[in-house]
């Protein structure tokens, strides 16, 4: 039963190709090892701590030893740490009983199991971890794959900037674009999120039971313990917060949630866009030999990519929704709701890089039919009444908007007609000229 057929979810089914780098991540073998290298830190750094003089500095050999828990965590000791979680039912006493009883078997270190998880809480380490686990995702995966999306943005917009295209506003025609400036706007909109996203950081909580460091100060009241949990959290990279409850607050995850919900939206955006040219004609879809668009219908060439892109950032932003709205709210010192909740957070980064991948794939396939852009211009010659009456309204002429309104709105003009109205209206004559050339076309 352990096969992808048989998979609950998608993502480690149907899509387990397209999505399997971030089980490196988000996967229950990841967070678990990522428990341990937050315990074997912080028993090294307390190893380090003068104050501590029970605990003696080991050489630089034997703290490689240790590591070699984590470096050659394998499935073999994910199974061992699950059967522990079973008897304890509690995820973070496992992981500590499991480097327990690895490290029990070394002479050197045996005598010091005592500091191990000492004084901590579970939230302490669970927090460490998963900020580890997402700062990585998102500098090896998710930044990377957005980053993506927008140079192919800025290469579509390069390409077909100078191919003017018919706009639409509210489905009606309206004044000429191109369609570089189209994929334009979609550039800029992704790189303002990119650089918020680039910048981001996760924070860290680390103070004992509810945020103080009551216990570690009764056994050590000489220590300064914020000062250690501030270094702590900062050789992992994690921006220390300074009072807390027995959790992180989690505003990070909500930061960041609200960071992918704005990029989802701007890609969601994109792909109906693109969907809609794509139904007009404005792009055709390069054939891929061997596909089927349809069961029945040997013709089609379906927008799939740009569907399966829209589909899935819909589900991924209200996962990131929901984690903004859920994980910053806990009862008075904690709750414990917030853990079954933030376990999901690879799912809604799954289903927004499954949207990302079908995008550059769209993105890869689509061509501009350059002669229907020309022809849907020149079939709807009243777009150019916008530039008339703006050009006659510099020369004086203060009615101009309402006469072209009673000539154009809601009616079938030619572009003879509308040639004729700039011919007998008394402008300069480089002007008529500017507006007679722009109206052929």
């Amino acid at each position: 039963m352990s096969s992808a057929f048989h998979s609950i979810s998608p993502l480690d089914g149907r899509y387990r190709e397209d999505v399997g780098e971030l089980c490196e991540y988000f996967s229950e073998h990841a967070l678990i090892r990522e428990r341990l290298r937050v315990e074997i830190a912080y028993f090294l750094a307390l190893s380090r701590t003068s104050g501590v003089r029970e605990l003696r500095k080991f050489s630089r050999e034997e703290e490689r030893a240790l590591w070699r828990v984590v470096e050659e965590f394998s499935e073999r000791d994910a199974r061992r740490v699950k059967e522990l979680e079973r008897a304890f039912r509690h995820d973070v006493k496992a992981a500590e009983r499991f480097l327990r009883e690895r490290w029990n078997a070394w002479e050197f270190v045996r005598p010091y199991l005592s500091f191990v998880h000492f004084g901590l809480t579970s939230e302490d380490v669970n927090n460490v971890a998963y900020g580890l686990l997402v700062q990585r995702a998102l500098a090896q995966v998710i930044v990377p794959g957005v980053d993506a999306c927008g140079v192919s943005l800025r290469a579509l917009s390069k390409k077909w900037k100078s191919v003017r295209l018919l706009a639409l506003t509210h489905g009606q025609p309206a004044t000429p674009t191109t369609v570089g400036k189209e994929f334009l706007v979609f550039a800029e909109r992704l790189e303002r999120q990119i650089r918020s996203l680039r910048t981001f950081r996760m924070q860290g909580k680390f103070g004992g039971a509810v945020g103080n460091f009551a216990a570690h100060r009764v056994a050590y009241p000489n220590v300064d313990w914020p000062a250690f949990g501030r270094k702590f959290l900062k050789s992992f990279d994690l921006i220390p917060l300074l009072h807390t409850t027995q959790i992180n607050p989690h505003d990070d995850c909500a930061e960041l949630s609200h960071i992918l919900v704005r990029i989802n939206t701007i890609l969601l955006d994109c792909s109906r866009d693109l969907w809609l040219y794509i139904m007009r004609g404005v792009f055709r879809q390069n054939v891929i030999k061997g596909e089927v668009g349809s069961s029945t219908m040997p013709h089609k060439v379906n927008p799939i990519d740009f569907e399966n892109a829209e589909g899935n950032l819909g589900l991924s932003t209200a996962l990131f929704s929901h984690f903004a709205e859920k994980l910053p709210v806990s009862r008075l010192q904690r709750d414990l709701s917030d853990s079954t909740v933030q376990r999901n957070i690879g799912v809604a980064f799954g289903h927004h890089l499954l949207a990302v991948k079908a995008l550059l794939r769209g993105f890869s396939r689509i061509d501009v039919d350059r002669a229907l852009c020309q022809r849907e211009i020149r079939e709807h010659p009243e777009i150019c009444s916008e530039a008339a009456q703006v050009t006659f309204r510099r020369y004086g002429k203060g009615d101009a908007y309402d006469q072209l309104k009673a000539l154009t709105r809601g009616k079938s003009l030619t572009a003879e007609n509308l040639q004729k109205i700039v011919r007998r209206t008394r402008i300069p004559a480089d002007a008529k000229e500017r507006l007679l050339v722009g109206m052929q076309g």
